[in-house]
């Protein structure tokens, strides 16, 4: 038996339920341990590294704590697929928040309950009146030019100028602290430059050189094939390429613009040309710039320990490594989710008119990314009103409005093109929401609140349990979360609802209701709830998410205390959790994602290969043809392999004939499907077969089953 059994308590000492019940009573008078009273954190200065936490070296051992994180990384662990034993998961989970429930009333685990002081200064309240009503002119200028769904030079740079003289009419200087582009003018002008690599250093460069790898290694491999949405996302960069620079490109039920532009900046740059490649490694690299942001986020909620801990895990995880590599645009809505988020937060604290404007900036890009990202303004319209309903906004509520709006305004600016196209076209622009939303395209039988509350409910169990059925970017029906994540994410919802409890802070609050608000993109799928939950149309909701985990690693190693051995202990159980989530997160991602995906897609690369081995017999690919079929290839993504974006392969079964027409060598393929005859195209062959008596028919083998294609050769006659 310890010696802590035989502890006796002072009689004023209050038991466990009053502990309880004092979470429900944050005015009363009883003495309630607080762990935030019990271990005081000096929180450390922005820019500072981390403190260690003010825990005394003969403090408890923090067995409970590790039991509750061992106890609740087992139970994640039964609900991996196929999960015959989800009783067993849930059993473990209740003894771990048990667990962890006892660990904080005995003051075990450290859990950081301090925010940075808010500032006590309020907003000038000046602004330049000259500079804003250029800017209006400006603006009413640059709208009217976007006429024709066209980026041209000239209503680009009225666009850019109105936006430049309204950030110029409200950016308030500050002589204390200067510019970047002043840091870094004198940084040029030094004598002598001196690079100083300290501990914490080296301990992000190692961090960025493993999200880098999780990021970008086996890009040409995962994913193994294209579909349907990467030939229409090709189709409309090699547009752009040639002079047609849309807004807002029509094609597939319409999509903004910043993955067409920027993915034609990636091929020119790395010489991939209009191919797969090109879109893999575009939204790779936007899921990259993600990090840092999501760093600076961490640092700003929980300190720098936390923002390092939630980088290296978002940067090893699955979900967001998963719809980075697959080439659309589902990057684009956390990416500008993070740095929204971070200059709204970071002004509410410093109370500086210009993090809302660089705030508005982001949220304004945002909406040109991925249509979820409309979301994200009733996500800030929550922020300022979570923040107004508490204490914390005590001498700023008569700006908030004024910060509103300086968000809301910027953001528009940055949002005038697409809201030039809204105006002209709203049907187009608001139509592929509407359909899900809304009975257009399919019936809704159900009741629409009992589809919602059922949607927010599944959407709400994806991090641990089912992250839904989408095969293109996911691993089906299995957690969004690693089994090591998906736990500290539960403590680190846990711990957090417990200090909002206590200390009615607001950013508590809006931790835990952001992750729902962000998921709206996908919960709002009325008529389609099987498309809920979706990794790509919650993918905002994971920059919380890891901060949360964060959050609860960081209150876990924080329970070490000082000491040698216990630094040492604290460092080896960072290292074992980070090795199992890896581990696990490197064998969802190149194992079984890209399992599952090539067995799951057409193999177009192997069709490619054949046209391109034609080709160096004939020397062209324009008498190669592939003959479609129902619920079959995609014949324009035969010609993106082979480097001709623009040509679809397509010859119907019909117009075989006029193939006869064509000089030289021929090449047809056609589906096979030897197993299952109404899946093989016997009549174009029978066709073929009438059409050129000397051809040559062999069948490609493939190594997946139901892959199968013939390939039909005609030589020189």
């Amino acid at each position: 038996m310890s010696d802590e059994s035989h502890e006796q308590h002072p009689p004023n000492e209050p038991s466990v339920l009053d502990y309880v019940k004092s979470l429900f009573r944050p005015g009363a008078r009883i003495q309630i341990p607080d762990f935030a009273e019990a271990a005081p954190v000096d929180v450390p200065p922005v820019d500072a590294p981390p403190a260690s936490p003010d825990v005394q070296p003969d403090s408890p051992f923090p067995w409970r704590a590790l039991l509750a994180v061992f106890l609740a990384c087992a139970g994640q662990f039964f609900f991996e697929p196929p999960a015959a034993t989800k009783g067993l998961g849930y059993a473990f989970y209740l003894a771990a928040l048990g667990l962890l429930g006892w660990a904080l009333y005995r003051k075990e685990w450290i859990f950081q309950l301090r925010y940075a002081p808010d500032a006590e200064g309020t907003d000038p309240l000046i602004f330049r009146p000259v500079q804003f009503f250029i800017s209006l002119a400006l603006g009413v200028w640059a709208f009217s030019l976007f006429n024709d769904n066209l980026f041209t030079a000239f209503n680009v740079f009225v666009w850019l100028l109105a936006i430049a003289f309204f950030l110029s009419a409200f950016w308030i200087k500050n002589p204390h602290h200067p510019s970047l582009f002043k840091r870094l003018a004198g940084w040029l002008r030094k004598d002598s430059w001196t690079l100083t690599l300290s501990r914490w250093t080296l301990f992000l460069l190692a961090a960025t050189a493993l999200a880098f790898f999780f990021r970008f290694t086996q890009t040409t491999r995962v994913p193994p094939e294209p579909f349907s949405d990467h030939a229409e996302k090709l189709l409309d960069v090699y547009d752009v390429s040639q002079g047609q620079t849309r807004i807002f490109f029509p094609r597939n039920t319409g999509r903004e613009a910043i993955q067409m532009y920027w993915t034609l900046l990636v091929l020119k740059v790395f010489g991939t040309g209009f191919t797969f490649l090109s879109l893999k490694l575009g939204t790779a690299i936007l899921g990259f710039l993600t990090l840092p942001f999501i760093y600076l986020l961490g640092k700003e909620i929980g300190g720098p320990r936390v923002a390092l801990i939630a980088f290296v895990l978002a940067g090893i995880a699955y979900w967001p490594n998963v719809i980075s590599r697959v080439g659309l645009r589902f990057p684009l809505y956390p990416l500008f989710v993070a740095p929204t988020l971070l200059y709204l937060l970071r002004g509410l604290r410093t109370r500086n008119r210009n993090d809302f404007l660089l705030a508005g900036i982001f949220l304004g890009l945002g909406l040109h990314g991925y249509s979820p990202f409309r979301i994200v303004p009733f996500v800030v319209a929550a922020v300022f009103l979570l923040y107004w309903l508490h204490p914390q906004s005590k001498g700023a509520r008569k700006e908030l409005l004024i910060w509103l709006a300086l968000v809301a305004l910027t953001s528009l600016y940055i949002f005038l093109p697409l809201l030039r196209y809204w105006t002209d076209n709203p049907q187009r622009f608001g139509f592929r929401a509407m359909t899900r939303l809304t009975d257009i395209t399919t019936p809704i039988t159900d009741p629409l609140w009992k589809i919602f509350l059922t949607n927010v409910w599944n959407a709400l169990k994806m991090f641990n349990f089912d992250n839904g059925e989408i095969w293109v970017h996911s691993v089906m029906r299995r957690p969004a979360l690693d089994a090591i994540t998906a736990a500290l994410f539960i403590f680190g919802v846990a711990l957090v609802l417990t200090r909002y409890l206590r200390q009615r802070h607001w950013l508590d609050l809006f931790l835990l209701v952001s992750i729902p608000l962000l998921q709206l993109p996908s919960t709002l799928s009325l008529a389609f709830p099987r498309e809920n939950p979706s990794l790509n149309r919650t993918g905002g909701a994971y920059i919380i998410v890891f901060i949360l985990a964060a959050l609860a690693f960081d209150g876990l190693l924080s329970s070490f205390g000082r000491g040698k051995m216990r630094t040492v202990l604290a460092s080896l159980v960072t290292v074992f959790l980070l090795y199992v989530s890896a581990a696990q997160n490197y064998d969802l991602v190149f194992d079984q994602y890209y399992t599952d995906f090539r067995s799951r897609s057409w193999n177009t690369s192997d069709i490619g290969r054949v046209v391109q081995g034609f080709s160096e017999i004939s020397g062209t690919t324009k008498t190669a043809w592939v003959v479609p079929f129902p619920y079959w290839v995609d014949t324009r993504l035969t010609s993106i392999w082979v480097g001709d974006p623009t040509r679809d392969m397509a010859l119907w079964p019909a117009a075989l004939s006029d193939s006869l027409r064509a000089p030289g060598p021929k090449l047809f393929i056609l589906k096979a499907d030897l197993e299952h005859p109404e899946g093989n195209d016997q009549g174009s062959l029978d066709v073929l077969a009438r059409l050129y008596p000397n051809g040559q028919l062999r069948l490609f083998d493939s190594d997946i089953p139901g892959r199968d294609f013939w390939i039909f050769f005609v030589p020189q006659e």
